[in-house]
């Protein structure tokens, strides 16, 4: 498995420390959840060899994976991680890719340091959905291949348009010609939406 960089930086950097910093992802995939509560039930009974924990039983780490689950409610998942993460405010990379989300819940907002989000292989049907994300400040790379919103007209110059950080969007690399296209289609939407303001 390729770790983000900010785990493996995080990892090299704990070398040199009597207590790490962060250790290997948390990895809950698999594991038939459905919500939240299910995360927090697992995590109680989880047990993974390379997992480093603090004194309190909490995992010290800044990468969950969640994937290949059955998951559709994440509410609550900000409260989950502060019960099973050492520092939950660090948490860089964030795994639901392969699970039933329909929507981007607001509260994959308050995790401000995430730099590495996978929403693939979900349900999600509405474009707009990915203005959430427009709050987390140091998102770089993105996935939402794999969802409904996809298929829609203009998909990838929507998203950097909404997300111009972005550093990578579904495993590929955000090129100039991306970024200037995201500018090209932002403006001329601009431009429709004020002549249906103008006729209506």
């Amino acid at each position: 498995m390729v770790l983000p960089e900010t785990v493996k930086d995080s990892q090299s950097s704990s070398k040199s420390s009597s207590r790490p910093t962060t250790g290997p992802p948390l990895d809950l995939s698999f594991k038939c959840m459905l919500s939240s509560s299910d995360i927090a039930d697992e995590a109680e009974t989880h047990t993974q060899p390379n997992l480093v924990r603090s004194q309190n039983g909490k995992a010290i780490c800044n990468a969950i994976r969640m994937n290949n689950n059955s998951l559709n409610d994440i509410n609550g998942l900000d409260k989950t991680m502060a019960d099973i993460v050492d520092n939950p405010d660090e948490i860089a990379w964030i795994d639901l890719s392969f699970n039933e989300l329909n929507t981007i819940d607001k509260v994959l907002t308050l995790f401000k340091n995430v730099r590495v989000l996978y929403l693939h292989g979900n349900t999600i049907e509405k474009i707009q959905e990915v203005q959430k994300l427009s709050s987390l400040p140091h998102l770089r790379s993105l996935t939402l291949h794999g969802n409904p919103i996809e298929t829609e007209r203009g998909y990838r110059q929507y998203v950097l348009s909404v997300l111009p950080g972005l550093r990578t969007l579904d495993f590929s690399g955000v090129t100039k010609q991306d970024r200037s296209g995201a500018l090209t289609w932002s403006a001329m939407n601009k431009k429709t939406r004020r002549r249906k303001n103008s006729t209506s």
